[in-house]
Parts: C-alpha cells; structure tokens; sequence
C-alpha cells in the first residue's frame, strides 16, 4: 500500500552518525522543514528513559546483533564470510561503537586537498574537528580511570620503544602512546543522536521516521524530485526540494544504485534504468585490515576484579599505539589497541585481544547490489590484502612482531599469559591473507574528487556529480582513509558539507 505523499524541504537519508548531525544542524536554523529516514529504532529523547542499556553503556561496545544490519564479507580473501557490522539504529555506529574519538594525522586531509578536494585541508577542518568534539563532549580518561590492563598496556609499549604521547588527536605526532580521546559522558555512550537530534526535536522543524527503509531516489532531468520510502505502514513517497544521502559506506552507495546512479553495466544486468553513469557508485571500497592477537588471560581476572571491587569503572578499550612499519615513512602506519572483554556473569572471565592495524591501506574492493531489491543485502568485497606487491600485509606483519615484543614485556606479560594458538599459528603472509578483519571503518565508495576523476561520485561540496541537489555527506565520500577511528573524521564530513549547503 502506498501512502500519501510527504512534503520536506530537505530529506536526509540515514540518520547515523553523520545522518544525525545533518538533520539536527539543519533543522536548527528554525526555516525549514527536515524529514530523516531512519531504516533502524529511533528511541527518542535520552531523557525520556527509552534507550537500551547496552547502547547507553560505554565500558564495553554495544551488543551489535541487536542493532546490526547483517552485512557479511564476499571477499575471498580475510576470513570467509565474516560479519561487517554496521549499526541499524538511531545515532548508527556512535551508538554502539568504542567512543575512540582520534583525529588522525596532518597529512591524511592534506591528501585529499592536493587530490582536488578544495577546502578539505587540515587547517581549514580544525574548526569542524572543534564544533563535532564540543557537540560529542569528547574528553580524555582522568588517570584514576585507567584501568590495570591499560597502564600495563602502555608500559610495554614504552619499554618497546614507542613514546608516550602528549596527545593522540595531536595531527603532527606521528608516533605515541596513549590513552583515547572518548565521547563519554558520565558512563554513557554519548551518539549523535543525543549530541545533535535531541536540542531540535521540540522545535517543530525535524521528524524523524524510524524503522523505514529508503528504496530510491526519483530524478527528473538531473533534480532529485522526490524518495520512495517503505515504513511499518507501507510504502509511501516523499516529495523534498534536497536529498542528502547519509546512509553509510555500504547503504549510500546502494541507495545511488537503485535510483539508477552508478556504473551503466551492472544497473542494466539488474533492470535499473541508468538516469547517470557514474562508474565510481560502489567502488574505491577500504578499511583498516586487522589482524587480532589473543592471549590467554592468565592473571588478568585477579587484577580486573580488584580494580572493579574497588569501585572503578572498567573499560574496554582505552590503550592505543600510534606505530611505524620497519617500511614505513616518517608518518605512522599501524594502530595496535588492546582491549579487554568479560564473560556472562555466571562465568565471568576477561580475555585480552591485540588487534593490529593497517592504517594506509592500498587495497581496494567494492559494493555492488545483489538485487533491485532494496532490502536485498549487497555484495560487500573488501578485497583486503590484495594490493599488487603486498605492501598491506608487509605492514601488517611488521606490526604483528612489534605487538608479540609488547605483550611479552612486563607487567602486562603477566596479566596475558601466553599467546593462544589460534593467533599463535599466524605467521606468514598466507596466514595473514586469510585471517584479516576489518577495523569497523569502510570508506569511500561514493568516492569525493573533480569530475575529471573517473572514480569520483561526488564534488568537494557532497554533490553527485551530474545533478543538482542530491548530496552525500557520510563515510562514503572519503576519497583515502585517514590514519583514524573513522567516528569523528566522519562527523567532520557532516559538518562542513552542511555548513557549505547553510
């Protein structure tokens, strides 16, 4: 049953992390009417006392079977058919992530900006960096929080030879030690959806539609004229001067796919009308390939427990190094971020994890839909490790080494006990290849460049190159990954495209 139509000036589609704050930013300024199209729960108000505990609890990230989309990996290569979680709820993953809240380095926005991205170079960004850490109350751990883990953590790094660092979001150090700028506020996971959605929610300007997926975007000669919508009533169109596609790096290239944006070839082969051929819509797909290192616990339990009886607060993630490959540059290339993770409380027991990451990465894969369908899931390939020289796993390998001298220095030696065998027996480059994860961060598939660039989407303002006023302002527009969590870089994005289109 289609319903009948709705009428918005401006339609942003997803309201994750960077959906959430063009909404809220845009309903804001009181002379406009914002509709935000939400595949996932809205809960409302925090206030109003609706939100799950576990998306609220920031010591330990988010159950994701509960707000997940259920994306798998298609690659061939990594480990076979792994989940690629992607938060279906309100707020997206600032929802259910692990409030890491790094910047990155210098040179990442540099990058882009001397690829044609005019306006994207770091300085011109510090001031979007300060607007989304002011609107997320970024903060560091006050030294009482650190948990016994994470002070050993940092121990072993130093005594490894890495440097403590004055200040991970420092966009020049190019190497350190330290614990995470985090988006907490008094024990909760602070998202975007409270940072930004919540102060305009009673203004009379913003409605959010929860639980609707969007199936397309409907052109006339190059204006995107209106979005075809299925909510728990059925389907419906909504009628909207301006689309801004905030859907993600797996859901805002699959919505351009289905409204007929995207490479000719692979839209006729699924009976979508071309309206634009845009050969990049889905490509230029990466993140930071991971390999974890798992270890045995030994002590860990003992020392946790007391910290917790206590009456601290015991964190998860809190540690990260900032590291270079023995192939690298003078920047750094590796993060390497223990956390811990505990047991049912019938049989608590934590565990330690040493997850080592690429962070400039030269694979590419892609996203191409499986169907027309718009609930039919898409092929995700991230085609991790297979760069032409395996430069990614070299890299990797490097930090595996570097990660195995840490966890044998003490004190954290013995709190982690030995290395299992699962990730023990991980030792050549073969091994790596097929036991590579994701780092939760997928960029780029509606790549940002000029139109000169083949693989380009969008313009240095979000605009879909060949229309007029469909916009993506999400993940999906990072043309290289930064050196960085992707949370607050993404939220960066959202910010100066919306501050460009006020």
């Amino acid at each position: 049953m289609t319903q009948k139509n709705r009428i918005a000036d401006t339609t942003v589609i997803g309201g994750g992390t960077a959906g959430a704050a063009v909404a809220g930013r845009l309903a804001a300024q009181a002379n406009q009417s914002v509709l935000l199209v939400e595949a996932g729960h809205d809960y409302g108000l925090v206030s109003a006392g609706q939100w799950p505990t576990d998306l609220l609890d920031a010591r330990v990230v988010a159950d994701h079977e509960r707000h997940d989309w259920g994306y798998t990996s298609a690659a061939r290569t990594g480990q076979l058919n792994h989940p690629l979680q992607r938060a279906k709820v309100i707020g997206g993953c600032s929802a259910h992530n692990g409030c890491i809240c790094l910047r990155g380095s210098r040179a990442d926005y540099d990058g882009w900006e001397a690829a044609g991205n005019h306006g994207w170079a770091t300085d011109e960004l510090l001031p979007f960096f300060h607007k989304a850490e002011i609107a997320l109350c970024v903060r560091t751990f006050a030294p009482t929080e650190i948990t016994p883990f994470h002070a050993a953590c940092l121990e072993a790094m130093i005594q490894a030879g890495l440097p403590l660092g004055t200040d991970l979001n420092d966009l020049d150090e190019d190497v350190g030690v330290g614990t995470s700028p985090v988006n907490i506020v008094d024990g909760i996971r602070w998202n975007t959806a409270m940072a930004y959605l919540d102060p305009v929610r009673d203004r009379g300007c913003l409605t959010v539609l929860g639980d609707t997926i969007v199936d397309k975007i409907n052109l006339t000669q190059g204006r995107g004229t209106s979005v075809d919508i299925i909510g728990p009533s059925g389907g419906a169109t909504v009628d909207t001067n301006r689309i801004i596609v905030c859907a993600g790096a797996y859901g805002s290239p699959a919505v351009l796919l289905r409204s007929g944006i995207g490479p000719a070839y692979d839209l006729r082969c699924l009976g979508i009308a071309t309206v634009f051929d845009l050969p990049g819509v889905g490509h230029n797909l990466h993140d930071h390939p991971v390999v974890n290192l798992r270890y045995s616990s030994a002590e860990l339990f003992s020392a946790m427990e007391a910290f917790v009886l206590k009456g601290h607060v015991p964190f998860t993630e809190q540690s990260i190094a900032k590291a270079r490959s023995t192939d690298g540059t003078e920047l750094y290339d590796l993060h390497i971020y223990p956390f811990t993770s505990v047991g049912p409380t019938d049989d608590r027991r934590w565990a330690c994890t040493i997850p080592v990451a690429n962070m400039t990465p030269l694979s590419r894969g892609s996203l191409s839909l499986s169907s027309s369908e718009p609930t039919a899931p898409p092929i995700i390939d991230t085609a991790y490790l297979t760069d032409a020289d395996d430069e990614d796993i070299s890299v990797l390998m490097n930090g595996m080494e570097l990660a195995r001298e840490i966890a044998q220095n003490q004190p954290l030696a013995g709190l982690i006990g030995d290395e299992l065998p699962s990730s023990a027996q991980c030792v050549n480059s073969e091994d790596v290849r097929r036991s590579g994860l994701h780092y939760y961060h997928p960029v780029g598939t509606c790549k940002m460049g000029p139109s000169s660039d083949p693989q380009a989407v969008v313009d240095e303002l979000g605009k879909v190159h060949g229309t007029d006023n469909i916009y993506v302002a999400d993940a999906s527009v990072i043309p290289t990954i930064p050196r960085a969590n992707t949370n607050l870089p993404t939220l960066v994005i959202a910010e100066r495209i919306v501050e460009c289109l006020r």
